[in-house]
């Protein structure tokens, strides 16, 4: 199985650009003063017990006069006094107790949203599904949003014959999935199923959120085994052939989480992915490293060797250790050494492919994975030249 840290966080980054970036639907989130992220928020007020201990700690403090420490002798039941480095700061008591009430204002204003969601008024559910979008956008609101209960109702319209509703639904699904734990609810709301209905019948925006919630939630090892059973894989290789380009990196990222459980690898296989992802390995499409890392995974099986070897992937996986970025050659000597190990027919395809000085400069100059990989690929060329050279008495060309 490959390890592939980059690409995971390139993932990462890739959640992000999937949730709105939309400066004006930032700003309606700035109005509502909901974004606690970017409030200055006081801490609590402590009790006598607290500031003893808070007058224990090594915080350093301004040097006092004699004047001064006399006037700090002083209780004000107004003020506290808060360590910010190396200066005190001074917090009203009064400003916690105003952001107890907007915190309050803005959950009832959560649970509206969600009420809304449950609306016979086509415009109601609109606009409810489009806040609680953008509004997920913020971890601590995505914990809110869910703690509230908005999942069960926004799976529901991810089933909706309304696209706009489908979009926005997704899309907060989406965004909450962020969180790890509403990972777990989201899959525990039966989610699944509706996120293969958006990736069949969705915009093409709703397909490429499907994809990557899917993605999103294959992260957890117990996720894997239930998406690749649900009919998911199928979907998924759909959009990996047709989708937009965002579509299809998101499509080959959940691939590629899939890929990982040894369970799921021959569905991908037998679902027609492998010429799709053969299709993607031009530079062009800018995915070779995402694909070369599915095809590693694949490769291990022997109908996933086939099928890449079939559809011409020994001799661009030749290339990409060759010309590829360093993770790519590593994990495409990754993809290499499970052929070679296979059997001598496939060392023959590696070797008249021109792979030895490739791998010979990878072996000295790779990752230190993929100098171990390089140098496992060369052994088994070495021991087939030398059972030809035991066979024909000569070398072999």
């Amino acid at each position: 199985m490959v390890s592939y840290t980059d690409l995971e966080q390139d993932i990462a980054g890739d959640v992000n650009q999937q949730q709105l970036h939309n400066s004006s639907e930032a700003g309606k989130i700035n109005e509502l003063g909901m974004m606690a992220k970017d409030q200055d928020l006081p801490a609590p007020a402590t009790t006598g017990t607290q500031q003893k201990e808070t007058k224990d700690q090594n915080l350093p403090a301004p040097a006092t006069t004699g004047t001064q420490q006399k006037e700090r002798k002083r209780y004000n039941p107004k003020i506290r006094v808060q360590s910010m480095g190396l200066s005190p700061m001074i917090v009203p008591l009064s400003a916690r107790e105003g952001q107890n009430e907007v915190a309050a204002r803005f959950e009832t204003h959560v649970k509206e949203l969600i009420e809304n969601l449950k609306s016979t008024a086509l415009e109601t559910v609109r606009e409810a599904t489009s806040e609680l979008r953008i509004l997920a956008k913020d971890l601590d609101n995505q914990i809110l949003i869910a703690s509230c209960g908005a999942i069960s109702p926004l799976v529901d319209l991810l089933r909706s014959s309304d696209m706009i509703t489908q979009e926005n639904a997704v899309t907060a699904v989406l965004n909450l999935s962020i969180s790890n734990n509403n990972k777990v609810n989201i899959v525990k709301a039966e989610a699944i199923e509706p996120l293969i209905h958006v990736l069949q019948t969705g915009t093409d925006e709703a397909r490429e959120n499907a994809a990557a919630t899917l993605y999103s939630l294959s992260v957890f090892e117990e996720n894997k085994i239930r998406i690749g059973n649900s009919g998911a894989i199928g979907a998924l290789v759909d959009l990996l052939g047709n989708g937009t380009p965002r579509g299809r990196k998101d499509a080959a990222t959940a691939l590629f989480y899939l890929s990982t459980c040894t369970d799921n690898r021959l569905t991908i296989v037998r679902s027609g992915a492998v010429k799709h992802l053969i299709d993607l390995m031009d530079p062009a499409t800018g995915m070779v490293d995402r694909v070369v890392v599915v095809l590693a995974n694949l490769a291990s099986g022997p109908e996933g060797r086939k099928a890449i070897a079939e559809a011409g992937g020994i001799s661009l996986l030749v290339e990409a250790v060759e010309l590829g970025s360093p993770r790519g050659k590593e994990n495409a000597a990754a993809a290499l050494v499970h052929f070679c190990a296979d059997s001598n027919r496939y060392c023959r395809r590696v070797l008249e492919e021109g792979a030895v000085p490739p791998l010979v400069i990878l072996s000295m100059s790779g990752t230190s994975r993929a100098k171990e990989k390089a140098n496992r690929i060369l052994q088994h060329l070495r021991n087939l030249q030398a059972a030809y050279n035991d066979i024909a008495g000569g070398s072999y060309t």
